[in-house]
């Protein structure tokens, strides 16, 4: 989903390279907490797909590192040093010794704290778009500049692959090639805290997820992912009832095949054929929730 294309920075001959990009939503399928360390992480095993709605990044050559941020959920993005982006930049700079820099414009097209990696997927893909721009090898999902930036960012450097994600989420490995499918994402808009949820947790040694089927159809998946859980959603539909009502509006639709919540919340997903299937749905859904985030998404591969 990176491409670039060189543009005319003035009328005179110098040329400015920018590059343009997608962060994609990151969605847990599956969400099974197996442990938690002494260091208070705790240990997950979970299926992660990406979609093709995201955040959008825009990258171009400037002496300094600067950034924007626009779009529909920019309320509560930082735009000074502790945002994760200006962090993935200045990680990348710094273990290459780039002294070059960057203007980055951000358009947030996916809700803040949402369970589905927003800030984590910008992360993973400026540091990608800004080594193509800086022409420095990219930095390694194990790497400690990487793992440092948050527990989601690795992961999210492998997209748009589906993965399987364990351990405190630095553990990553493939898994059968999924069937083409689509989904629809809605967000009642509630904010549900990542650590109080996991705080809330009944219990932390739970049984982790079963292996993937290989060569599944999209009925097969579904029936995978209605015997899989997401440990978190219990505690988080306590905390934000709205999750129940979204949850519901996707499972009462006979298009969606199987639903879940990804991550911490309040984001649910609706599992569908295609997305033709998505867009009936997400009309439906968004005729009696005007409220509500809505989103028909193709799984990327």
């Amino acid at each position: 989903m990176l491409f670039w294309k060189p543009k005319a920075a003035n009328p005179s001959r110098l040329l400015m390279t920018i590059l343009k990009g997608l962060a994609p939503a990151k969605i847990n399928l599956t969400l099974h907490v197996t442990g938690q360390r002494e260091d208070g992480y705790h240990l997950l095993d979970s299926l992660v797909v990406f979609t093709d709605a995201g955040d959008e990044i825009e990258v171009a050559s400037a002496p300094n590192i600067e950034l924007t941020i626009s779009g529909p959920f920019t309320e509560g993005v930082p735009a000074d040093s502790s945002n994760i982006v200006l962090k993935a930049a200045n990680a990348l700079r710094y273990a290459h010794g780039v002294e070059d820099g960057a203007i980055i414009r951000l358009t947030k097209n996916l809700p803040n704290g949402a369970g589905i990696g927003g800030g984590s997927s910008d992360a993973a893909t400026i540091l990608s778009m800004l080594a193509q721009l800086w022409d420095v090898p990219e930095l390694a999902p194990t790497s400690p500049a990487a793992v440092a930036l948050g527990a989601d960012v690795p992961v999210c450097m492998h997209a748009p692959t589906p993965v399987r994600m364990s351990g405190i989420g630095e553990v990553i490995s493939t898994v059968p090639t999924l069937p083409e499918c689509a989904m629809v994402l809605v967000n009642p808009m509630v904010h549900v805290p990542t650590g109080v949820i996991f705080d809330a947790l009944p219990s932390k040694n739970n049984e982790p997820m079963s292996s993937v089927p290989d060569g599944a159809n999209v009925d097969e998946l579904a029936n995978w992912l209605k015997h899989q859980r997401n440990d978190l959603l219990p505690p988080a539909r306590q905390m934000a009832p709205e999750i129940d009502a979204a949850l519901n509006a996707l499972e009462n639709n006979p298009l969606v095949l199987a639903a879940g919540m990804s991550g911490s919340g309040a984001t649910c997903f609706g599992l569908v054929r295609d997305i033709g299937a998505a867009r009936q749905v997400a009309r439906a859904i968004q005729i009696s929730h005007m409220n509500w985030w809505v989103v028909p998404t193709q799984i990327l591969k």
